[in-house]
Parts: structure tokens; C-alpha cells; sequence
């Protein structure tokens, strides 16, 4: 019980870096796939909030159509 105890929290842990780290890869590769700042889809760099443009993308996958910033 008591190794549960440790192991538990170090593998929630484990787990959200893990999680956390991927996202980061995503968003540079697709960055490097549409040749575009971070800042055409998301209201600030290094920030989560995506504008109208990051929305668009999120559903389209695509920038294609996406509305002028």
C-alpha cells in the first residue's frame, strides 16, 4: 500500500508531462507544415486562446478559406 501510495502520484505526473510535451510537438510541426508564425492561429504566441483563424484550422485542418486575421 505504501509503494502505491509514491507510485500513484509519480505516474500522474508522468503522465501529464508526457501529455503536455506532445502538444508542444504538434503545434511545431504544424507550424512547419503551413510555413506560418504561431500568431495566425493563436491570439498570442506561447498561449493556448486561439483566434478566429486557429478555430477554423482546429476544424478544417486546413488553412484554405480560413478568415483574414
Amino acid at each position: 500500500m505504501r509503494i502505491l501510495r509514491t507510485l500513484l502520484p509519480v505516474a500522474a505526473l508522468a503522465a501529464a508531462f508526457l501529455l503536455t510535451s506532445s502538444l508542444s510537438f504538434a503545434t511545431k510541426e504544424i507550424q512547419k507544415k503551413e510555413g506560418k508564425p504561431c500568431t495566425t492561429c493563436h491570439v498570442k504566441a506561447g498561449q493556448k486562446d486561439l483566434n478566429d483563424v486557429g478555430k477554423f484550422y482546429k476544424e478544417k485542418k486546413t488553412l484554405e478559406g480560413a478568415p483574414k486575421k
